[in-house]
């Protein structure tokens, strides 16, 4: 049976850890300069539960799919197509994956939850270890007015709060209790922005107003390393192939991208007078990172049918026509490196990112159009290994796609309209990283393990 749980209502450790709140967020912050976060701003802890206890070692694992629909979130056993664990809330949830395999961070509001997936894998030398544990909402809470951007990259997970401007980072294997290793920064003022801890434990972050936003800074220990006013409209990040000097990160704007690399910003020029790059998906293996691309700068609301190839290692971009529109959930990169785009046409577009080919059309799921109100559900793709998982909002499903063979593996049905999915597999997005690029020097082509942080219009 199912484990069934009332989503418990959000909380604020009461008067004292509010007031902490707010002089954490009023008291004056130098740039760059992070500084440990009391435990009120950064992390509120509610009595130990039931949820992610009794572990016990299993033979394998099967990946689990979280879906957020309009009374709550539902837990999948991906293979089986099972229902694990529920909770019931009746709110528009948003759900990014935490770092570490296991937890998903569920956005909410003024705050950030933590749900516990129920499965981890521990590598041990040559072989692994493989957990479960009892699955659902944990009493961890990130309070965050106007909660936005969820950033995992390189063991690290970044928290954005567009109503103050302060972002929370920790350890991705430390997101169900984090404690004294949370620590948090404010940008100037607030805006919608993002930020992400570096290798090199530099901070890359935005800055800007709730009026325009152009700037992108990279700080360490106080001191501001790099600096870029030339990113309009900024929107989204994406981290790529790593250069031998460090991390190399894509940040989305209105008249072409801004790349972090080497130490420096860089521009890439749109090829229209206005080219909105505001979702991205990267590789910690490929330069290429693939965005969408609008060009219609007065337009109610665009339908776009190209997306952009960025390299990141030539500053360049190239359009490729897709035949179909799509939106801000259609994007995602395969095993190989693979450009994916979900488009109205109810196919997977796979693209080379290389030559800008479009390789093959998968067919998924029927036909859809995209909801003028992006909170609405609609279709949905992620990937997690050698499988795509779409969801199909209209008709109540999810599909397994078997990306090797290119094909349709099956159909799961589900009891309401999701919104947003998550897809955990056990194993941290550290360790695949590593070995999607240990695979990489041995085959001498791309993968892709990256998730990019949510993005929409």
């Amino acid at each position: 049976m199912p484990t069934t749980h009332a989503f418990r209502g959000w909380r604020l450790a009461g008067p004292l850890a509010a007031t902490a709140l707010l002089l954490a967020a009023c008291a004056p912050t130098t740039p760059g300069s992070p500084a440990a976060a009391p435990p009120s701003s950064a992390a509120t802890a509610a009595p130990t539960s039931a949820v992610g206890g009794n572990s016990r070692e299993v033979a394998s694992l099967n990946p689990r799919v979280l879906y957020s629909h309009a009374g709550g979130l539902v837990l999948l056993d991906a293979v089986t197509g099972k229902t694990v664990s529920t909770e019931e809330r009746a709110a528009f949830l948003r759900l990014s994956d935490a770092g570490d395999g296991r937890h998903v961070v569920v956005t909410d509001g003024d705050r950030f939850g933590v749900y516990d997936t129920g499965i981890q894998e521990r590598p041990h030398g040559d072989h692994s270890h493989y957990y479960e544990y009892d699955a659902g909402l944990t009493p961890q809470e990130f309070p965050a007015p106007k909660a936005g951007h969820v950033v995992a990259h390189e063991g690290r997970t970044t928290l954005w709060a567009d109503g103050t401007g302060e972002f929370t980072w920790f350890p991705s294997d430390r997101v169900a209790d984090p404690g004294p290793l949370a620590k948090s920064m404010s940008a100037p003022d607030a805006h919608h922005g993002v930020a992400l801890v570096l290798a090199d434990d530099s901070i890359l972050h935005t800055v800007g107003t709730t009026e325009s936003r152009n700037t992108i800074r990279v700080v360490k220990d106080g001191t501001t390393l790099a600096e870029t006013d030339q990113c309009p409209g900024i929107h989204g990040e994406a981290t790529a192939k790593p250069t031998a000097s460090g991390d190399v990160v894509l940040v989305g704007c209105t008249d072409g991208p801004v790349v972090f690399r080497d130490g420096a910003f860089h521009k890439v020029a749109a090829p229209t007078p206005y080219g909105r790059t505001g979702n991205s998906a990267g590789s910690p293996v490929s330069p290429i990172v693939l965005t969408d691309y609008k060009s219609e700068k007065d337009a109610d609301f665009e339908r776009p049918t190209r997306v952009a190839l960025v390299d990141t290692l030539t500053d360049s971009l190239r359009l490729v026509e897709l035949g179909s529109s799509y939106w801000f959930r259609s994007l995602a990169r395969g095993p190989h490196g693979e450009a994916l785009v979900l488009t109205y046409d109810g196919a997977i577009k796979v693209i080379d990112p290389t030559s800008g080919e479009v390789t093959d059309s998968i067919p998924t799921i029927e036909p859809w159009t995209e909801h003028e109100q992006w909170q609405h559900p609609g279709p949905s793709i992620k990937v997690a290994g050698h499988h795509a998982y779409v969801t199909d909002a209209a008709n109540h499903t999810l599909v397994v796609v078997d990306l090797s063979a290119k094909k349709i593996e099956r159909t799961i049905d589900l009891d309401h309209a999701p919104v947003e999915i998550a897809v955990t597999t056990g194993l941290a997005l550290e360790e695949q990283s590593h070995e999607a690029a240990e695979h990489d020097e041995h085959a001498g082509h791309d993968h892709d393990d990256h998730q990019d942080a949510h993005d929409h219009d």
